[in-house]
């Protein structure tokens, strides 16, 4: 069934998306079309203070995002290579829905 948000996510990707380089076991390196962040957050600390973090994230789309699994290797334009180390199911229900994977950097 087609969802009124049906497309909205590659508009997005387009827009805000660059080129990744995605390394799997099962895929080899390919280079996929993604949003990638580092995010400032604030983390509670246990002097009851904030720590502020920063954590890199992907976005991206379905169907590429059912491949992608904790383990693999993203490497953005920024010089760094980063783990994949979560993925967070999002609520939308669009077909090419974003995915947000956890990411992090590897010395």
């Amino acid at each position: 069934m087609a969802s009124i948000f049906d497309g909205l996510a590659g508009i997005l990707n387009g827009v805000f998306g660059a080129p990744v380089t995605w390394t799997s076991e099962i895929h080899g390196a390919t280079v996929i079309q993604a949003v990638f962040r580092i995010t400032p957050v604030r983390v509670p600390s246990e002097d009851g203070g904030e720590t502020l973090v920063v954590t890199p994230t992907l976005e991206v789309q379905k169907p590429t995002a059912d491949d992608i699994a904790r383990g693999d290797e993203i490497a953005p334009d920024d010089g760094n290579t980063y783990l994949v180390v979560a993925r967070q199911h999002g609520g939308s229900p669009a077909g090419d829905a974003f995915v947000l994977f956890e990411l992090e950097k590897m010395t």
